[in-house]
């Protein structure tokens, strides 16, 4: 069965914002926020929390995330099409950020990560393989220390 080509990036965070990045098992040295392809029937807030769940074992309800509205067509990287339906070469990804209380120890999916880190943004944006998940980041950071108090 092929992924569809929809997805979510769900960035999480600390009040402190530290940022929680993953390591992938395929790719030592690609650190991401959690993502994911959305499933057959699933709404993205679903998917998000789905991918949330499964990559870090963090359970929260559904009023947690945060859903900015925000989405990106981007180029699938050439090792990856093969998951994709013949022909299918961009994805659109769909931002979510999670804020936790403080940082907690991650249950890592063992196939998909081999590692986690918690970093303060500019030092998590720059880990990051993947421009959208460093703008998103920046962008995370940015609004929570410029919003009204």
């Amino acid at each position: 069965m092929y992924k569809t080509p929809i997805s979510v990036l769900v960035v999480i965070h600390t009040p402190h914002l530290d940022f929680l990045l993953l390591e992938r098992v395929a790719h030592p040295g690609y650190w991401q926020s959690v993502t994911g392809s959305q499933e057959d029937g699933e709404t993205l807030r679903d998917t998000a929390l789905r991918e949330v769940a499964e990559e870090t074992g963090i359970v929260v309800p559904p009023q947690q995330l945060r859903d900015w509205r925000q989405s990106r067509a981007y180029e699938i990287f050439p090792e990856w099409r093969h998951r994709y339906a013949p022909g299918v070469t961009r994805n659109t990804e769909h931002l979510f950020s999670l804020q936790i209380p403080t940082h907690q120890p991650i249950r890592l999916a063992p196939d998909e990560h081999r590692g986690y880190c918690w970093l303060p943004a500019q030092t998590a944006a720059a880990r990051c393989f993947s421009e959208s998940n460093r703008d998103a980041i920046l962008q995370i950071a940015f609004d929570a220390t410029n919003a009204p108090s």
